[in-house]
């Protein structure tokens, strides 16, 4: 049997509400048919581009690391320094938490413990962290070529400490309602423990 046509624009629309639906309601808490209501497709169709939930969370989860990716790429890519990429993605960041009044938070922390049973979705978590986490890698590398990033510590490690205690301050960003404790990480680490 032959599957119908699927479109990519509704692919990516589907994907981009259960981003939002994710982060806002949690898996759990997300419905198919309130995501397939904003992007007006009809719930037989959505069969058509995901096989069940989970197939379509562990889609959405890429998508939105493939998203993350993409806007830590550019934020290296436009400073020749590093350690300034790494300020001007987190920066982002901190400006869309902000506007968005610190609710949502970051979807690989969010779903990381409601997920956790779920092996398709466990492993496109993992896969999606280790993404972000070695592209913080080898920026701290170059740093450490450049000389401003200390090279006495593996790039590694610093990134490790750097993402995990991000995605900690995230947490914590969301029950306060304030940007401080992701500030409190850039400015410690960035500035200060990781400079030679």
């Amino acid at each position: 049997m032959t599957r119908p046509r699927q479109s990519e624009r509704t692919r990516q629309s589907l994907l981009a509400a259960g981003v939002n639906a994710f982060l806002e309601h949690g898996y759990h808490g997300t419905g198919i048919k309130q995501v397939l209501d904003e992007v007006n497709v009809p719930k037989g169709s959505f069969y058509n581009y995901f096989e069940s939930k989970e197939a379509y969370a562990s889609a959405a989860i890429q998508h939105y690391a493939d998203c993350f990716v993409a806007q830590l790429d550019a934020a290296l890519a436009s400073n020749p320094d590093p350690v300034l990429g790494l300020h001007a993605f987190f920066g982002q960041l901190m400006a869309e938490f902000e506007a968005a009044n610190y609710a949502g938070g970051c979807l690989i922390a969010n779903l990381g413990g409601e997920l956790e049973n779920s092996d398709m979705c466990r492993g496109t978590l993992s896969r999606a962290f280790r993404s972000w986490r070695d592209r913080v890698e080898s920026a701290l590398a170059l740093g450490q070529e450049q000389g401003s990033v200390r090279a006495d510590i593996p790039p590694g490690e610093l990134a490790d400490l750097l993402t995990e205690s991000w995605e900690g301050a995230v947490i914590r960003m969301k029950l306060e309602r304030s940007r401080a404790p992701l500030q409190r990480i850039v400015t410690r680490l960035l500035d200060d423990y990781f400079r030679p």
